[in-house]
């Protein structure tokens, strides 16, 4: 913004000189010719009177008093009727100068010139006070321009420095008032903006609260009479470690409610305990595959690669597995499968089904639903918002013939960036 408002007052300033500098060239140029015919003309007069005199009395005329008219004239020539021409000064013009003639009582005809060259100097010399002065205002105004565009810029600098700060979760924004309309037109807006923000995270976190400590009663108090069932003599062996497992699924309910409540409060996870994915992969494969066999569906786990421990958060990446395989069980079709593949700067964890639906990166967008009457359409974009959380990134395999989502997570010393083929969720 700056280096263009200096090029519009600079590009102003020079349109100026130049509307009034060129046609002011012109005329001066005009009045130094026209001076110059002046100066010919008067000199011809006087130098005419005076060889008329001195002929009526002395006859010749000769190069000395000719070289009287060289003041005025770079040549000065006299061609009497009969005889050759006497002449002083440079040699004939061929420039398109000046040229005045008299003639004399005695018939001579006398002829003073200002070369071409002797008029495109003097008009230089009378045009240069003119094009120094339009350099100089050219100078002064590109001055002037960089202190004016610093200070019409810097209340637009500030306010994109204050739109970062909003953009990182900033919401406490001292905005100052500011002179110039445009800026406080738009500080008024971020100021709203980060007022607004700040009382709906707020009540986003107050609810999250709220929600899960109502979902922890419940849950607590369902743990306690599943742990009694199993106690209890009359209860089957079998049953007994069913209800284990459902102990330990609520645990994992109240683990991934805790997690939501410190990512609400705006907590960061412990990401420093490095995790091995293919294990994780292996434990949701194992808690999935008995619901599966009941719907006559088979999921299976595949790793490729040496490495496959990265520094994560575990409940989410467990939490964004268990989306992707409940969406593949509900939406999908056929044999569920879950990749871990090293990919050298980060790893890929893609599952997919033998599903054809079409999808696009939509589905990551609260309210969009993969299918299925009553879906709310978050699940996805719940997983895509933990993969972020993860530091990684969860997008749809665009190049698979089948429904294939890919987790990218970033290993130790690495970024993860979006590689070209999948697409960008």
């Amino acid at each position: 913004m700056r280096e263009r408002l200096v090029l519009a007052f600079v590009g102003l300033t020079l349109a100026v000189i130049g509307l009034y500098g060129v046609p002011r060239a012109y005329f001066i140029a005009d009045l130094v010719r026209n001076q110059e015919r002046a100066r010919l003309d008067g000199t011809a007069t006087a130098l005419q009177e005076l060889f008329d005199e001195h002929t009526s009395e002395h006859g010749k005329i000769d190069e000395r008093m000719l070289a009287v008219g060289l003041a005025a004239a770079d040549r000065v020539e006299l061609s009497p009727p009969s005889g050759p021409p006497v002449a002083v000064g440079g040699a004939p013009d061929r420039s398109g100068g000046i040229t005045v003639r008299r003639t004399l009582d005695d018939g001579s005809t006398l002829r003073l010139s200002v070369s071409g060259d002797t008029i495109g100097t003097t008009i230089r010399d009378a045009i240069m006070p003119l094009v120094l002065l339009g350099l100089a205002l050219a100078v002064v105004s590109a001055i002037l321009g960089v202190i004016l565009a610093r200070r019409l810029s810097r209340p637009f600098q500030e306010l994109a420095g204050y739109s970062r700060e909003l953009g990182r979760g900033r919401f406490d924004l001292d905005v100052p008032t500011y002179a110039v309309p445009e800026a406080e037109a738009i500080g008024v807006s971020l100021r709203g903006a980060a007022t607004r923000l700040d009382d709906l995270l707020r009540r986003e976190r107050e609810f999250a609260a709220n929600a899960s400590h109502q979902l922890r009663t419940p849950i607590t108090a369902l743990r306690l009479n599943l742990e009694d069932l199993t106690l209890w003599p009359e209860t089957d062996p079998a049953v007994a470690a069913e209800l284990e497992r459902g102990i330990g699924e609520l645990d994992r309910l109240t683990a991934a409610i805790n997690e939501l409540l410190d990512l609400a409060r705006g907590r960061r996870l412990d990401a420093q305990e490095q995790v091995d994915v293919a294990t994780l992969a292996r434990a949701s494969v194992a808690r999935w595959a008995p619901r599966l066999a009941q719907e006559s569906r088979e999921i299976v786990v595949h790793k490729a690669g040496r490495r496959s421990r990265v520094g994560i958060p575990t409940g989410p990446l467990e939490q964004v597995l268990d989306v992707l395989i409940d969406n593949a069980r509900a939406h999908g079709r056929g044999t569920i499968t879950v990749e871990v593949t090293d990919a050298g700067t980060y790893l890929e964890v893609a599952v997919g089904d033998e599903g054809t639906a079409t999808l696009d990166a939509a589905v990551f967008r609260r309210g969009v639903s993969t299918g299925g009457e009553g879906s709310e359409g978050i699940g996805l974009a719940v997983a895509s918002e933990l993969a972020e959380v993860c530091g990684g990134h969860l997008s749809l395999d665009a190049a698979s013939a089948t429904t294939r989502f890919v987790l990218w997570l970033p290993l130790r010393g690495h970024q993860v960036s979006r590689p070209a083929g999948p697409d960008a969720g």
